[in-house]
C-alpha cells in the first residue's frame, strides 16, 4: 500500500492505521479515538490527512469545455476560482465511476480531486476521450491534502496569515511554511472548513505549522471522517454511489447539469429520471438501540426492500443512523418504519431525509 508523505507524523502521534483505497491511512489516534476526534470537529477544529485522495490536471485549449462535456455537473455555472462537486458516470449504464471535486482555474485549466481507488480509471477515461491539444495528467503522488475542519478553523488559519474569507466552494493560492499552496473552502464534514493542497515535499512543514499555531489541535483519522460525513448524508463512493448505483438512485441529481447537451451517461440518466428510479437512497434513524452497518438487509413487513449502504453510531445524536438503498415500493416513504436485520434481530428504524444533524454549513 502507498503511504502519505505525513506517515511518520502519524506514527509519532500513535495513529492506528487501516487500508483505504490502496493507501495505509490513519483510522484514529491514541489520544482520543473516533468520538473525541468527531466532537473536536463539530465543536472546535480538527485536521485530517486526506492525501490519499487523487489529483489530476486537465490543461490545454478548451480543457474546461472538454471536462464539462464528460462530467455531469455544469462548469458553466461557476467561474475561475470556484470548485464544484461533480460525477464521472459510465456512458452506457449511467453508473457512477467516481464523485469528484473540480477546481476551475480557467478555460484551459481544471484540477480534479477524485477518490483514491478511482483516480487511475478517471484519468484513463478522460485521456482516451481528450481531443488533440488537451493534456490529462495523473498527479496523485505530487500533492498532499490536509483538511482543517470545524467552527474554529477560520481562526486557526488566520493566525497563520491565510485568508479565510472566500466563499464556500472557492479556492485561492497562498503561501505557508515556505510552500505555495491552494486554500480551498471545501470539506466533507458538514462544518465550516478548508482543504489545503500542498506539494508533497512540503507536507511535513505545513502540518508542523498547523500544530505549532495551536498545540491543542486534534489530529483526526478516517474513522471520524466517516461518522461526520454520514451524519451529513454525504455519500461515499463504493458504498452509497458506485458503478451499480446511478446519480438518480443515489439522490445526487442535483450534481447533474440536466440541460447540458453532453455528459457521460446523459441518455440513460435522462430516461431513468423521466421514468423514475426503481430504488433510491434514503436516511434511516434507529428508534431504539442498535447500530446499523453496511450490507445489512432492510425489510418492510416481511418483504426485503433493500440494504444499508453506510451505517454508524452518530456521536452527535447518540443514535444509530444509516444510508440505505431501498426499492420504491409501499412502506418505503419518508416517515415510514422499516426494520433492519442487525445480527438476527429486526430493529425498527424511521425513514428520514438527511442530514441527521444541523451544522455550521447546513
Amino acid at each position: 500500500m502507498k503511504r502519505s508523505p505525513l506517515h511518520d507524523r502519524h506514527v509519532s502521534r500513535g495513529a492506528k492505521f487501516a487500508p483505504f483505497g490502496g493507501w495505509e491511512m490513519p483510522l484514529e489516534y491514541a489520544d482520543g479515538g473516533v468520538i473525541a476526534e468527531h466532537t473536536a470537529v463539530r465543536e472546535n477544529v480538527g485536521v485530517f490527512d486526506v492525501s490519499h485522495l487523487g489529483k489530476a490536471r486537465v490543461t490545454g485549449p478548451g480543457a474546461a469545455a472538454f471536462v464539462n462535456a464528460c462530467l455531469t455537473n455544469d462548469l458553466g455555472r461557476i467561474g475561475p476560482g470556484r470548485a464544484q462537486y461533480t460525477l464521472c458516470c459510465d456512458d452506457a449504464t449511467g453508473g457512477v465511476v467516481d464523485d469528484i471535486i473540480a477546481y476551475l482555474h480557467g478555460d484551459d485549466h481544471v484540477f480534479l480531486i477524485p477518490n483514491a481507488a478511482n483516480t487511475a480509471e478517471v484519468v484513463r477515461r478522460l485521456t482516451e476521450a481528450a481531443p488533440t491539444g488537451v493534456s490529462v495528467r495523473n498527479e496523485h503522488d505530487a500533492f498532499a491534502v490536509l483538511a482543517v475542519q470545524g467552527p474554529a478553523s477560520p481562526a486557526l488559519l488566520a493566525t497563520l496569515g491565510l485568508d479565510t474569507g472566500h466563499q464556500y466552494m472557492s479556492f485561492a493560492p497562498a503561501r505557508l511554511a515556505g510552500a505555495d499552496i491552494i486554500v480551498c473552502r471545501t470539506g466533507y464534514t458538514g462544518e465550516i472548513g478548508y482543504e489545503l493542497v500542498v506539494p508533497a515535499e512540503s507536507a511535513t512543514a505545513v502540518w508542523d505549522a498547523l500544530f505549532d499555531a495551536d498545540p491543542t489541535l486534534k489530529p483526526c483519522g478516517l474513522g471520524a471522517r466517516d461518522t461526520l460525513r454520514t451524519e451529513m448524508g454525504y455519500p461515499l463512493h463504493g458504498q452509497d454511489l458506485s458503478l451499480d448505483i446511478t446519480p438518480v438512485q443515489g439522490r445526487s441529481g442535483w450534481a447533474v447539469g440536466w440541460t447540458k447537451p453532453a455528459f457521460w451517461g446523459r441518455d440513460v440518466l435522462l430516461a431513468e429520471k423521466e421514468s423514475g428510479p426503481r430504488r433510491v437512497l434514503v436516511g434511516l434513524e434507529a428508534q431504539g438501540r442498535g447500530i446499523p452497518r453496511a450490507h445489512m438487509d432492510v425489510y418492510a413487513g416481511d418483504a426485503r426492500v433493500g440494504e444499508i449502504t453506510s451505517g454508524t453510531f452518530s456521536p452527535t445524536r447518540k443514535v444509530g443512523i444509516a444510508l440505505a438503498l431501498l426499492d420504491t415500493v409501499p412502506g418505503t416513504s419518508l416517515g415510514d418504519t422499516v426494520h433492519v436485520d442487525i445480527r438476527g434481530r429486526r430493529t425498527p428504524m424511521t425513514i428520514v431525509k438527511p442530514p441527521f444533524v444541523t451544522t455550521s454549513v447546513r
